[in-house]
């Protein structure tokens, strides 16, 4: 007896077709990553990071940055603000004494801190120092640059190649200066 609507022949094709389709599509392994790439990427990410730094109960510091990404397997282990950075220095202050940006920074393990692209640090005594590459070493207590810096305080604008300092800018030299600007007459 014939079925009208059962073909054996068209039923075995359709059959082997998607028989074929699935075999074929499970043959398609997932790439593997590998671990090189693995080591590339950071381990944490914060958007809009704000972290405040205090003593004994009174504020140091206030960080903000857009961005940050931190690698604990890179060597040495880092963080990484590429969007940019604002330190507010309160010293144990109500009001901040002091302020230090940047459109890049980056602080290794080590505490040696990296500042790129128009850094600006202010001091509390309102003095400003400008320059495009800046280094801070926490533990030593020391900035420095083998880039051109801009100082401008109340009475004068020193200008030069290379700079070294305390985190302060109290303790601080010029090492080719290029141009000093008084600013104030003397009478």
């Amino acid at each position: 007896m014939k079925y009208p609507c059962f073909n054996l022949r068209a039923y075995s094709i359709l059959s082997l077709t998607i028989l074929s389709m699935i075999v074929m599509s499970c043959e398609k392994k997932i790439p593997v990553i590998q671990k090189s790439d693995l080591l590339t990427l950071p381990t944490l990410t914060a958007k809009n990071f704000n972290t405040v730094l205090k003593d004994s109960g009174k504020v140091q510091f206030i960080l903000s940055a857009p961005i940050v990404e931190q690698y604990d397997k890179a060597t040495p282990p880092l963080a990484e603000f590429r969007s940019g950075i604002r330190v507010d220095s309160y010293g144990g202050q109500d009001k901040p004494t002091g302020r230090v940006t940047s459109k890049y920074a980056k602080c290794t393990s080590n505490n040696l801190w990296e500042l790129r692209d128009s850094v600006v640090v202010i001091n509390e005594n309102n003095e400003k120092l400008e320059t495009e590459l800046l280094f801070w070493n926490q533990e030593k207590d020391r900035i420095y640059t083998d880039r051109f810096v801009k100082i401008t305080s109340e009475d004068e604008v020193s200008q030069g190649n290379g700079f070294e300092s305390d985190s302060h800018l109290s303790k601080r030299r010029i090492f080719k200066v290029t141009a000093i600007i008084y600013l104030k007459n003397e009478k």
